[in-house]
């Protein structure tokens, strides 16, 4: 049934490039609904350290001011597709959310009818938040090292305490790997273990991981990306898979030399999240939801903010102090 929509919202317009604080509160008119597109009333929507590099000014693709947001998770408000009828429950990732057009950080989004994924599920909207960006993005990426369910081998995580590290330890640790995570916060080592972390090695993996394994891994997840992607073909076994699917030390590796850097038959891999949008990704997510709703995946939410709060979240995130994913709760 369609809402009885006011003609106004709250959201969070980040104005320029700079701190936290240009995240500012504003009234905005909703967006008016076009033909393949479709409003979803926001429920709560995840953070992402993505966001985070776009309001510092690091996306040049990027024209502000602009709400801010690349997944969340709703209902549909007013539809333009039969197979969307209002009041579905729907998440959303990507494509081009909080970039080119506006994303998730308030209280209506108007999203490309092709973005939606419709979900059933009864979990509280905080705890949905944080699952789709996060888990989509440990799927694909564990997709892309090739493990499937019942895998056997060594999967090493690097940047194991982001939210991506945790889901993808929870569903490695599930197919049968074991599973050593670094961080550099050895005081959330036991969130690693909770999630299925076997191994915990603080800062650098070298040489710890030599004397837990000495061939290496045979798989591993670099979520750190540029800086510790060179050392991670090093320290994978030879023969074995390296994705990236990360960017928490930035985009680029300077000097980058393929033949050098790559050891012979190592694969190098990686994953974006784009790859599981909309259609792509919703039966993935649905089997994620139940498999947190049965208790066999974690969800790793560390904490949810208001609407209101948003530029404290955004601290909160820049100075990682979070151990899990953040939300945001219009």
């Amino acid at each position: 049934m369609r809402e009885n929509l006011n003609t106004t919202m709250r959201a969070a317009v980040c104005t320029r490039a700079g701190d936290p604080e240009v995240l500012e509160i504003h009234e905005v008119p909703i967006p008016a609904v076009r033909a393949g597109w479709t409003l979803v009333r926001v429920r709560a929507t995840g953070l992402n350290r993505s966001e985070l590099r776009t309001r510092q000014g690091h996306s040049p693709s990027v024209v502000f001011p602009r709400v801010l947001g690349i997944e969340c998770v709703g209902t549909v408000a007013v539809s333009t597709d039969p197979a969307l009828p209002e009041g579905t429950t729907v998440a959303a990732v990507m494509g081009e959310m909080g970039r080119a057009f506006d994303g998730g950080y308030a209280e209506y989004a108007l999203l490309p009818t092709t973005l939606l994924m419709p979900i059933t599920t009864t979990l509280p909207w905080e705890t949905l938040a944080a699952l789709p960006e996060t888990y989509l993005t440990a799927q694909g990426a564990l997709d892309a090292l090739g493990i499937e369910p019942d895998s056997k081998g060594r999967l090493l995580i690097r940047g194991g305490t982001a939210s991506v590290g945790l889901a993808a330890a929870t569903i490695a640790a599930a197919a049968g790997l074991e599973v050593a995570a670094t961080t550099r916060q050895p005081a959330k080592s036991s969130t690693l273990t909770a999630a299925g972390v076997t191994h915990v090695l603080p800062g650098s993996p070298a040489p710890d991981l030599h004397e837990i394994w000495p061939d290496g891994p045979d798989y591993v997840l670099d979520l750190v990306g540029t800086d510790s992607l060179p050392e991670s073909l090093r320290l994978v076994r030879r023969g074995g898979t390296v994705c990236m699917a990360g960017s928490l030390s930035g985009w680029l590796i300077p000097g980058f030399e393929p033949i050098a850097m790559i050891p012979s038959g190592t694969r190098l891999t990686a994953f974006h999240s784009d790859d599981y949008k909309g259609s792509a990704g919703a039966p993935i997510l649905q089997r994620v939801i139940d498999q947190v709703e049965a208790g066999a995946y974690q969800p790793n939410l560390d904490r949810a903010f208001a609407l209101a709060d948003i530029a404290a979240a955004h601290r909160y995130m820049e100075e990682n102090r979070a151990t899990g994913k953040l939300v945001v709760v219009p």
